[in-house]
C-alpha cells in the first residue's frame, strides 16, 4: 500500500471530528425523543387518572403488557411508568420539556424527581444541570448539600463596591454556606491543616466553589513596603475576569478578619490585576459566622467582599472521634456478600 499523501492526516483528523459529532447529535436526537415520549406516556397515565379514576394499581398491570407487545423495549416496567406519571405531573409546561426537560437524561429527571419536591428548586437544578453539564453523581452531590438554598446568598458588600451587572453575577457567585465534606478535619484543626487538606482536594473544592474559578497559587507572597504577607488562595473567575481572594479560618468570623481582608484586596489590585481585569473580590470563608455583625463589618469597607461559613460533615466532637465506625466500615456493613 502507498504512503497517503500530503494532507491526508488533516482529512482523517477532520473525518473523525465530524463523526463524532454526529454521533453526538444523534445520541442527543435520541435521547430528546426518548423524554418527549415518556413525558406523553406520564401524560396519558395523569388523563385516566383524572377522568376516570385510575388508582396506581393498574400501573403494573399496564407495564406487563407493554412489555410483553415490546419485549426489546426497555424502561417499560411499573416503576418506570410512576416516573413517566411524575414527569408529566412536575413539567405540565410542553414549552419547558421541549426546551430543557428533554435535554436531560431519564436518570438525570429521575433524579430531580425523588429529591426535589419544590417546583422552584427542581426547574433550578434543571437550568444549572443543563448549564454546566453536570453528571448525575454531581447534580446529586449538589441536591443533597442543598445548593439552591446556599446560592447566592453569602454576605456581601457588592451591591455597593461593584457595577450592577457585576455585583448580581459576582453575589449569584458567592455561597452563604461551604461544604466541604472532603476534609478530614478534627475540632482542634488549625488554619494550616484547613488550608492542606484544601490543597490535597482542590479538585472537590473547587467543584464547591462553583463553575468559572481557576485557581492560580496559595500562600501567594506579596512584598509591600519591604514586609512580606502572604495570601491563603488566590483564584481567578473565568466570567467576572477577577482575581479571588479566599482567606480561611477555622474559628468564628470577628470583624477584624474583614480589615485584613480589604488590605489583601488593595495589595491584589496594585500589584497582579491588570487593565483588563475587573475589582478583586474577597471570600472570607470562617467555621462560623453572625450575620448581624458581619453585615456590620462590611457596611462600610470600599472593597468587594462576601463572608460565608464552611462545614464538614466529618468534622466531629471530640468526644465522637473513635466511636462511631468509619466510612469504609459503614460501606462494607451495607454490601452484599460477593460470594453470595
Amino acid at each position: 500500500m502507498r504512503a497517503p499523501g500530503k494532507g491526508y492526516h488533516a482529512l482523517l483528523r477532520d473525518l473523525k471530528l465530524r463523526i463524532r459529532e454526529a454521533r453526538s447529535r444523534a445520541v442527543l436526537s435520541v435521547n430528546r425523543e426518548l423524554i418527549l415520549l415518556y413525558w406523553r406516556i406520564g401524560g396519558r397515565l395523569l388523563e385516566r387518572e383524572r377522568d376516570q379514576g385510575w388508582g396506581a394499581k393498574i400501573i403494573p398491570r399496564l407495564a406487563a403488557d407493554l412489555r410483553r407487545e415490546f419485549p426489546d423495549f426497555r424502561g417499560l416496567s411499573a416503576r418506570n411508568l410512576r416516573y413517566m406519571r411524575d414527569l408529566a405531573r412536575a413539567w405540565p409546561d410542553p414549552a419547558i420539556v421541549q426546551r430543557a426537560v428533554a435535554k436531560l437524561p431519564w436518570r438525570h429527571n429521575c433524579r430531580l424527581l425523588d429529591r426535589v419536591r419544590d417546583s422552584t428548586a427542581r426547574a433550578w437544578y434543571l437550568q444549572a444541570t443543563l448549564a454546566h453539564g453536570w453528571s448525575g453523581d454531581v447534580l446529586e452531590h449538589q441536591i443533597e448539600t442543598r445548593l439552591f438554598e446556599r446560592q447566592g446568598s453569602a454576605v456581601t458588600n457588592f451591591a455597593r463596591t461593584l457595577p450592577g451587572p457585576d455585583s448580581d453575577r459576582a453575589q449569584q457567585l458567592l455561597k452563604d454556606s461551604y461544604v466541604l465534606e472532603f476534609l478530614e478535619l478534627g475540632p482542634d484543626a488549625r488554619e494550616r491543616d484547613l488550608h492542606r487538606s484544601l490543597l490535597l482536594r482542590l479538585r472537590d473544592f473547587l467543584l464547591e466553589l462553583g463553575v468559572g474559578f481557576s485557581f492560580v497559587g496559595s500562600q501567594v507572597h506579596l512584598e509591600i513596603d519591604g514586609r512580606s504577607f502572604y495570601v491563603d488562595l488566590l483564584f481567578y473567575h473565568l466570567r467576572l475576569r477577577s482575581f479571588i481572594v479566599v482567606e480561611l479560618k477555622v474559628g468564628e468570623f470577628q470583624a477584624e478578619h474583614a480589615g485584613k481582608l480589604s488590605f489583601y484586596l488593595s495589595a491584589v489590585d496594585d500589584r497582579l490585576r491588570q487593565p483588563h481585569d475587573g475589582p478583586t473580590i474577597g471570600l472570607l470563608l470562617c467555621r462560623t459566622r453572625s450575620r448581624i455583625i458581619a453585615e456590620y463589618a462590611l457596611r462600610d469597607v470600599r472593597k468587594p467582599m462576601g463572608i460565608a461559613t464552611w462545614s464538614s460533615a466529618r468534622m466531629l466532637p471530640r468526644g465522637w472521634r473513635g466511636v462511631l465506625p468509619s466510612l469504609r466500615k459503614l460501606e462494607q456493613a451495607v454490601r452484599p456478600d460477593s460470594r453470595s
